[in-house]
C-alpha cells in the first residue's frame, strides 16, 4: 500500500448537486424562452385582431353613415383624440393607427380612420380599446409565471434524485479503485444497473482488477518460489564458510552470505505479507521501552537520539513487529539519510526523523519500490526495509506515513491504532 500522502485540501461538490443545478438552470431557460415567445405571439395577435377590429368596424360606419347619416355606436367625425398620422388620410383609403396613451378606462387602442368624401371632407374614425385584452395577457404572464415555478419545484427534487442515482453508482465505481489502489485486490465493483456508461466504467474497472490480481499474484508467487529455493543453497553457503580457515578473506566471505541471507529472509516476509498470512500476536507492553530496545538491536544506537518520556503509554501491540518497524525505519534513515538521526516517542506516535535529503518525490507518490537502492545516489534508497515497515504497520492496523519536513529531512511517522 503506498504511504498517505498530504494533498491540498479543496472543497469538493458532490456529483449530484452539479446535475441537478445544472438541470435546474436548463429548465429555467426552457421556461423563460416559452414565456417570452408566447407573451410576443399574444401580444401580435390582440395587436392584429384589434386593428382587423377597427377596420372592419369603420368599413360598417361608414357604409351607414353614407347612406343614412348616423353614426353607429363607437364612430366619431373629427374626434379630438385621433392620432395626428390619420387626421389628413388619403382620399378613399382606410388607415390604422396605434395610440398608447391612456385615458380614464381606455388604455392602449387601435384607430381606423378614412374621409367621408373627397378632400376637405370630415375624417370619419372608430377606436378599439385593447385594455381587456392586454389586462388578459398580464394574467397569463402571471399564471405562466406561477406554472413554472410550480413545474420547476417539482422537477428540482426529481431532478436530484436521479443525479443521487448516477452518482450513487459512480461512488460504487470510485470506492472500489480506491479499495484496490490500496491493496484489496478481491475488490469488484459487479453490476452496477443500467446499460450505459457508468455500467462500461464498472466493467473497465473490474477487468483492469482481474489483470492487475493476476499479474501481482504471479509476481508475488514467483518472489516466494525464488525465496525458498534460494533459502537451501544460502544455508548451505553459510555452513561452508564455517569450514574455510579464519582470515580477512573468511570474514568478507562470511559478510556477504549473511547478506544474501538477510534478504532472502526479507523476500520471504514480504511474501508472507503479500499473501495476507500474517496475525499479530499482541500483548500489552511499554512503548518507550519497545522502541528503545529496537533501536539498540539495529546496531547504530549510538548515532540515533532516541526521546521516550517516562509518561509514555502502555498499548496493546505485537511488540516483534513493533520493533521490526522501528528497526527498519531507524536503519534506512541512517543509511540514506543524514544525521542526526531522532526517534521521538510521543503518546501512540512514533517519529523517526534524519536530517539527509529527504524521501525522493517518486516515493512519496508511489510507495517504496522493492529492490531500488539508489546506491548511486544518496538519498534515494528505500529497498526492502520501508517495504516491509509498511506491510507490518498494515498487519498491526497501524497508520505508516512517510513525508519530508519542511526544513529538510525525512519523517516517517507510526501512529498505533487505540
Amino acid at each position: 500500500m503506498p504511504p498517505s500522502i498530504h494533498l491540498p485540501g479543496r472543497r469538493r461538490v458532490p456529483l449530484r448537486w452539479k446535475i441537478a443545478a445544472l438541470a435546474a438552470s436548463t429548465a429555467c431557460l426552457v421556461v423563460a424562452a416559452v414565456g417570452l415567445l408566447v407573451h410576443l405571439w399574444t401580444a401580435q395577435d390582440i395587436h392584429q385582431r384589434a386593428r382587423a377590429q377597427a377596420l372592419n368596424a369603420l368599413y360598417s360606419a361608414m357604409d351607414v353613415h353614407r347612406r343614412t347619416g348616423a353614426l353607429t355606436d363607437g364612430a366619431e367625425l373629427d374626434p379630438p383624440g385621433l392620432p395626428a398620422s390619420l387626421r389628413h388620410p388619403a382620399d378613399g383609403d382606410r388607415q390604422t393607427a396605434d395610440d398608447d396613451r391612456v385615458d380614464g378606462n381606455l388604455g392602449p387602442s387601435v384607430w381606423a380612420a378614412q374621409r367621408v368624401a373627397g378632400p376637405g371632407s370630415p375624417v370619419l374614425a372608430h377606436r378599439v380599446n385593447m385594455s381587456p385584452e392586454l389586462h388578459e395577457l398580464r394574467r397569463l404572464d402571471v399564471t405562466m409565471a406561477l406554472a413554472s415555478l410550480l413545474a420547476l419545484a417539482a422537477a428540482t427534487p426529481l431532478a436530484v434524485y436521479g443525479a443521487g442515482l448516477l452518482a450513487r453508482r459512480l461512488r460504487q465505481v470510485s470506492e472500489t479503485a480506491g479499495r484496490i489502489s490500496a491493496g484489496d485486490l478481491d475488490a469488484r465493483t459487479g453490476p452496477t444497473g443500467g446499460r450505459d456508461e457508468v455500467s462500461d466504467i464498472a466493467a473497465t474497472v473490474d477487468l483492469m482488477a482481474d489483470s492487475l490480481s493476476r499479474r501481482l499474484r504471479t509476481e508475488r508467487r514467483f518472489t516466494a518460489d525464488v525465496a525458498h529455493e534460494l533459502r537451501t543453497p544460502v544455508g548451505g553457503l553459510l555452513a561452508t564458510v564455517d569450514l574455510l580457515p579464519a582470515g580477512e578473506t573468511e570474514d568478507l566471505l562470511r559478510a556477504r552470505v549473511r547478506d544474501l541471507r538477510g534478504l532472502v529472509e526479507d523476500l520471504l516476509e514480504i511474501s508472507r505479507l503479500d499473501g495476507g498470512a500474517e496475525q499479530p500476536v499482541r500483548a500489552r507492553v511499554p512503548l518507550g521501552a519497545v522502541v528503545t530496545e529496537a533501536v539498540a538491536r539495529t546496531g547504530v544506537g549510538a548515532e540515533v537520539t532516541v526521546t521516550a518520556p517516562g509518561t509514555a503509554p502502555t498499548v496493546e501491540t505485537d511488540p516483534r513487529r513493533l520493533e521490526r518497524i522501528v528497526g527498519n525505519l531507524v536503519l534506512n534513515a541512517h543509511r540514506h539519510g543524514g544525521t542526526p538521526v531522532r526517534v521521538t516517542v510521543e503518546g501512540r506516535t512514533v517519529v523517526v526523523r534524519d536530517h539527509g535529503p529527504g524521501f525522493p518525490p517518486d516515493l512519496l507518490r508511489d510507495g517504496p519500490r522493492r529492490f531500488h537502492t539508489g546506491a548511486a545516489e544518496r538519498g534515494t534508497g528505500h529497498g526492502l526495509g520501508l517495504t516491509i515497515a509498511l506491510g507490518q504497520a498494515r498487519v498491526l492496523g497501524a497508520d505508516l506515513r512517510l513525508d519530508n519536513a519542511p526544513d529538510g529531512g525525512a519523517v516517517a511517522t507510526l501512529r498505533l491504532p487505540a
